[in-house]
């Protein structure tokens, strides 16, 4: 499990740009957000750091929802949900934490990729593929499978090296995910598993 953010990193967190994620620091405490995945260097000068999704995420709840049962946790790293939890968070503070998640991955994708385009996925996404599926797929509104309940969707990974595996059991649902991917700039494809003959979605990051 990684170690949470020290008390001196998550005063820096905290007073990030609420809009850009913007950090300022020594250049030791950015290296360490960096090392820790809650921030990254900007490639193009002045080379500022940014908080990632993750790092967003750590940012406390305000304080009229301190005290709400459906706050998010304090401290924890946000994860979108891949399908089959078994204790999954919900309400209105989950769908603002989404929300606020996808945006935070837009502001990525515009920071990262060369031409600042929003429509294609960026480098993180590439890089961490079941997550950025998911929470493309949860922030549009798609439900998640639960624990073993059939219903709704679950992404996993692949032997391919830059797909991910999205299950639906609803040919519907199934459809409607793949619009909500290819909308989100993945390429997917519809297949027919051998054994089972159920449909899934095999989904990569578009590049161009």
């Amino acid at each position: 499990m990684t170690r949470p953010p020290t008390a001196a990193q998550r005063r820096l967190i905290d007073a990030a740009d609420p809009v850009t994620g913007r950090l300022r620091g020594t250049p030791a405490q950015l290296a360490a957000l960096v090392g820790r995945g809650l921030a990254f260097r900007h490639p193009r000068p002045p080379h500022d750091h940014f908080l990632t999704p993750a790092g967003h995420r750590l940012r406390g709840p305000e304080p009229a929802e301190a005290e709400r049962t459906d706050a998010p946790e304090a401290g924890r790293v946000f994860a979108a949900r891949i399908g089959g939890e078994e204790r999954p968070l919900g309400g209105p503070a989950r769908a603002r934490e989404v929300h606020s998640a996808w945006q935070g991955l837009l502001e990525l994708r515009r920071m990262t990729n060369p031409d600042g385009a929003l429509d294609r996925p960026c480098a993180w996404e590439r890089g961490h593929l079941v997550q950025a599926a998911a929470l493309a797929l949860e922030a549009a509104g798609h439900r998640p499978a639960e624990g073993d309940d059939e219903e709704g969707y679950r992404v996993r990974a692949t032997p391919q090296p830059d797909a991910v595996a999205v299950r639906e059991p609803d040919g519907a649902r199934l459809r409607a995910c793949a619009a909500t991917l290819e909308g989100a700039g993945w390429q997917v494809g519809e297949h027919t598993e051998p054994r089972t003959r159920a449909r899934y979605l095999l989904a990569s990051p578009r590049r161009a």
